[in-house]
């Protein structure tokens, strides 16, 4: 009876490892940019803004977490977040729709998230739906640029200055393992 027991007790503990063990493998990479839409008296036409290259520093990310680029299996966004900076009193209710698109040198750029009819909520932040692209090829070259696709719905007579806070999850394996 014992024998039949350990069986699976030593089946589960290896299956267990091998799942702590690829959480090992992971970790996140944090990116961060502005962009501005200026004062507008246009509502639902679309307009593009570009944010300036974000360097990825991704080798010395990369090798900070043990693994380099050789080494990667796999890039996603985690998590994509607006935030208002200025007009301090400033919300995205004038905002119906959002996407997002990153593009690097010699990659095809690619919508990464969005959100639709967005809803008057008088926030000054706002999290974007994720769409789950790989994005590996992006971020392991040496920079990448955003643009932002929005449509309004209200119009607004200042400049709105924003942050876009990004979180990539990167899947890897960690020297070989």
């Amino acid at each position: 009876m014992k024998k039949s027991l350990l069986l699976p007790f030593i089946a589960f503990i290896l299956l267990s490892s091998c799942s702590v063990i690829d959480e090992l493998t992971k970790f996140d990479l944090d990116y961060q940019t502005n962009f501005s839409v200026a004062s507008t008296t246009l509502i639902n036409t679309p307009f593009n803004l570009f944010t300036p290259d974000i360097t990825t520093d991704s080798e010395s990310s990369f090798e900070i977490n043990n693994t380099h680029k050789d080494l990667i299996e796999s890039i996603k966004l985690k998590r994509i977040k607006l935030t208002i900076n200025s007009p301090d009193d400033g919300n995205f209710n004038f905002l119906k729709e959002i996407h997002v698109y990153i593009e690097a040198e010699d990659i095809d750029e690619v919508e990464i998230a969005n959100i639709y009819d967005l809803e008057n909520t008088n926030s000054s932040t706002l999290e974007l739906d994720i769409l789950g692209e790989e994005l590996k090829a992006y971020i392991k070259k040496d920079n990448f640029t955003l643009r932002v696709r929005t449509v309004t719905d209200e119009t607004i007579n200042e400049t709105h200055d924003i942050t876009i806070d990004t979180t990539f999850r990167v899947d890897a394996e960690i020297l070989g393992v």
